[in-house]
């Protein structure tokens, strides 16, 4: 009885190994195969020298965008953590803000794109390193603006317009609306009655906004008086 037991164990075992040698061969010819395939690959790429070049500088560009993305990231992030818990920051570091936050959103869009920016500022006017604008109150407008353009159609634009005439800033922001309704969203108008009740908190009687349809164009335009609002500011004490 125990013999023949043994003899069962052996047979096993010896199924077991020629399964697992077989396994084994297995294994070795498709590491042959992907050890013949990358020598393959490198032979091509030594025949093929411009293709080589052509793959570093497109690495190269990548490398360059991330590194130029990453960039604005952190002026963004920056001011995200150590501006916005102020009540005012000046009008030359919100501008600078957003434009930073432009060129971050610039790299979800083609090259080709038409994004028209203008920084019309006289960095000259008194008022521009003045501490008198609430920080992100730049934000909603652009974020929109990205949000809800056209971007597939050949004469699809954004535009986005900063000025400061005098006393007044003003932010004009416009895109051609997509023919696409935008994806509705659990508390998706939240964030436009959370912008607009932040300007009739802090600017009060000194800001006005216009959002309206021109054609197929979105158009907001807001301006907040400045020397009006700090007048407010000097008299309210803060």
């Amino acid at each position: 009885m125990a013999c023949a037991v043994l003899c069962v164990w052996l047979w096993k075992q010896l199924v077991k190994a020629k399964k697992d040698r077989e396994q084994a061969a297995v294994r070795y010819r498709e590491l042959e195969i992907k050890v013949q395939s990358l020598e393959l690959e490198t032979i091509r790429y030594k025949l093929n020298p411009h293709l080589f070049k052509n793959t570093l500088n497109s690495i190269q560009s990548h490398a360059y965008q991330t590194y130029y993305a990453l960039d604005k990231l952190s002026n963004v992030l920056d001011y995200i953590l150590y501006e916005s818990d102020k009540q005012y920051v000046s009008l030359r570091e919100e501008i600078e803000f957003a434009l930073s936050l432009i060129e971050i959103n610039r790299l979800k869009v083609s090259p080709l794109f038409d994004l028209r920016i203008k920084n019309k500022i006289d960095q000259t006017n008194p008022l521009y390193e003045q501490v008198l604008i609430a920080p992100l109150i730049t934000i909603d407008l652009i974020e929109n603006a990205f949000k809800h353009a056209d971007i597939q159609s050949a004469d699809a634009f954004i535009s986005i317009v900063f000025d400061l005439k005098d006393d007044q800033f003003l932010l004009t922001v416009s895109n051609k609306i997509s023919t696409k309704s935008a994806m509705k969203k659990e508390r998706s108008g939240f964030g436009k009655e959370s912008f607009l009740k932040r300007l009739e908190i802090i600017y009060q009687k000194s800001y006005s906004i216009d959002q309206f349809i021109e054609e197929d164009t979105y158009i907001s335009h807001l301006k907040i008086n400045l020397l009006e609002h700090k007048t407010q500011m000097l008299v309210a004490g803060r």
